[in-house]
């Protein structure tokens, strides 16, 4: 079982409202979806575009549910634009969660990234780096992991992705490999390592002493299929279902969860789920997972 003392559960908005398709939810409330995360039973959230931009405001609205913020992604351009405009950007959203009491901040490197281009097929069409944009992308995350420790106590994690130039378990390695422990852990995502044919045991298990954060995310493994044969975006594939709760998929959580116990993991696990609330009602769904994680963690 792992320790109530030291991991605690999150679920992400994306499920309520989708910040990439804003159609999908465009029905959803922000208070409708904070208050149906409480009720499900979760006590962590990431954030989304429908949440209050002011502190106080954001605080108030969550405090009144027992929700706090946990983490909000970060798109940064390392290879693609000067260091200095991503950091001016980084350091304003980092603030904002530090203000929050969040502790870690979760990046995504979006250069060249095809994740959000409804018409690109996500397998086949990622970029590659050269060495010299590897280069980059290292030293820049360096940079910005020590600014955001030392300057606001937020832990910066990177977050491997489809579509973009870190998704397989190669790239995790190099990117894990050419940055300092220090200031760069991992984001673990089970459904965007499975999503690329990684294992995500065999991942985890690699990297747990540098996880910080854990994404729990299950995939319909034919859906996956069909999105790959049918040369699908990946927009499209999460419109047809590849994305699911724990539990509903093919993900061997049961490993997962045995080797962050094992480990001694600390921090947050959080459900994030995104498919089209009105096929996967969002309440429904989160109260499914979180029924499944206190019945294989005990949390």
């Amino acid at each position: 079982m792992l320790n109530k003392e030291k991991v605690k559960l999150g679920i992400a908005p994306i499920a309520w409202t989708n910040d990439d398709m804003p159609d999908l939810g465009k029905e959803n409330t922000f208070e409708q979806c904070v208050s149906e995360m409480a009720l499900a039973g979760f006590t962590g959230s990431e954030v989304g575009n429908k949440y209050p931009k002011d502190v106080e405001v954001l605080k108030k609205a969550l405090n009144l549910r027992g929700i706090e913020i946990c983490n909000a992604w970060f798109s940064t351009f390392l290879i693609s634009k000067p260091y200095e405009e991503t950091e001016v950007e980084f350091e304003k959203h980092v603030a904002f969660l530090a203000a929050m009491g969040a502790k870690v901040v979760g990046v995504s490197e979006q250069s060249y990234s095809v994740q959000g281009q409804m018409e690109t097929p996500v397998f086949g069409h990622k970029y590659v780096m050269n060495d010299e944009e590897w280069k980059l992308l290292c030293e820049g995350l360096n940079k910005l992991g020590k600014l955001s420790l030392e300057k606001y106590n937020v832990a910066l994690t990177f977050h491997h992705h489809m579509g973009t130039v870190v998704q397989s378990a190669a790239e995790v390695e190099r990117m894990m490999a050419n940055t300092d422990p220090k200031y760069v852990s991992l984001l673990f995502d089970s459904g965007h390592f499975a999503y690329c044919d990684e294992d995500p045991v065999e991942m985890v298990k690699t990297y747990v002493n540098r996880i910080k954060h854990v994404h729990l995310k299950d995939i319909r493994p034919e859906v996956v299929k069909q999105v790959k044969e049918e040369n699908k975006s990946f927009l499209q594939g999460v419109r047809m279902g590849a994305f699911t709760i724990p539990g509903d998929g093919c993900v061997d959580f049961d490993s997962i969860f045995k080797v962050l116990e094992e480990n001694d993991y600390s921090g947050y696990m959080v459900v994030e789920a995104e498919q089209d609330p009105a096929k996967a009602n969002p309440l429904e769904y989160a109260l499914r997972a979180r029924k499944f994680i206190a019945e294989k963690t005990g949390l």
